[in-house]
């Protein structure tokens, strides 16, 4: 089984990559947060930080790049060719207001003769180029459609979320519909949605067992472990995830300016990893109520010491 990490936009940046490598490990292929094309493919600071090789030591990076300008695609590849790119992510799956009121991301797919047209000039540029997508924008039979127009194309891997952009991640995912991709798709596939534990993961196998590629997003940063789980078994120790998230609050002290941007940083990704806790809520609701900085470090010491892993 592969296993890939998708992106989450403010989360999932090189430092916490870094430390995910190096304390669990048994991720196959790691993704950027989306990249937004400028007019001349300049690379900014921050997209700098995320894509240069010695911030990503020891892993498979595919940069996800957001637009729907072909044009603006083929010159940011052409910009992260330079460092040493030459696989790229196009996000068709990003739900945000923001993202699909410009018809980017999934706002994209409201528009199937558009995108045709993009993927057939993106694809005339010879990158090996994946697709996250989701099923459609307001209704999953829009999939019929846009799975006919992914097959025309060479897509490397066709990552589907099958939820629509109305969706958002609520509702179960459309495992039917996943299946319908399973069985007529032209690409090859990964399937991306809830997997969280072994327990999803178990019943998802049982149903799709020639799936071979998953994308686990949310479940990665409740049990950053899960990758490792799924290949090898057995469990993390409360001892290894403490020295992650030291490391990676370590890491976020050098780079942010103040205690202050440290803490909500923190903050937004133990809204996530406390749920790898027995009865997380109660001390979720004291670490989101912190107001310094030494208030929250007094309420994670609680987590980790008065907590147990769920098993």
């Amino acid at each position: 089984m592969k296993i890939y990490m998708a992106p989450m936009e403010g989360i999932t940046g090189y430092i916490f990559r870094k430390n995910i490598c190096k304390y669990f490990g048994g991720i196959d292929k790691y993704f950027t947060p989306f990249i937004s094309p400028c007019e001349k493919g300049v690379l900014g600071k921050k997209v700098l930080r995320e894509i240069l090789p010695e911030n990503n030591k020891g892993q498979y990076l595919v940069p996800q790049i957001l637009t729907n300008s072909a044009e603006g695609f083929i010159t940011m590849c052409k910009s992260l060719e330079q460092y040493g790119y030459r696989e790229f992510n196009l996000n068709l799956g990003c739900p945000s207001g923001t993202v699909v009121s410009k018809g980017r991301g999934s706002g994209f797919l409201a528009y199937p003769d558009e995108l045709d047209r993009f993927l057939n000039d993106i694809f005339k540029s010879g990158y090996r180029i994946s697709v996250k997508t989701r099923l459609g924008k307001n209704d999953p039979e829009e999939f019929y459609r846009l799975l006919d127009i992914y097959n025309k194309y060479p897509i490397y891997e066709l990552i589907i979320h099958p939820r629509t952009r109305g969706d958002m991640y609520k509702n179960r995912p459309d495992t039917d519909m996943y299946g319908y991709a399973v069985r007529n798709s032209k690409n090859p596939i990964c399937y991306n949605g809830d997997i969280f534990d072994m327990e999803y993961y178990n019943g998802f196998i049982e149903g799709f067992p020639n799936t071979d590629m998953i994308m686990i997003g949310r479940g990665l940063l409740i049990d950053p472990g899960l990758a490792l789980e799924i290949k090898n078994g057995g469990s993390i120790s409360k001892q290894t995830l403490r020295s992650f998230y030291n490391s990676i609050y370590e890491d976020y002290s050098h780079i942010l300016s103040g205690s202050t941007p440290l803490m909500y940083k923190m903050k937004e990704l133990l809204t996530y990893m406390v749920f790898s806790f027995e009865d997380p809520e109660r001390i979720s609701k004291k670490i989101k109520k912190s107001k310094t900085i030494a208030e929250f470090d007094d309420r994670v010491n609680e987590l980790f010491g008065s907590y147990e892993l769920k098993k």
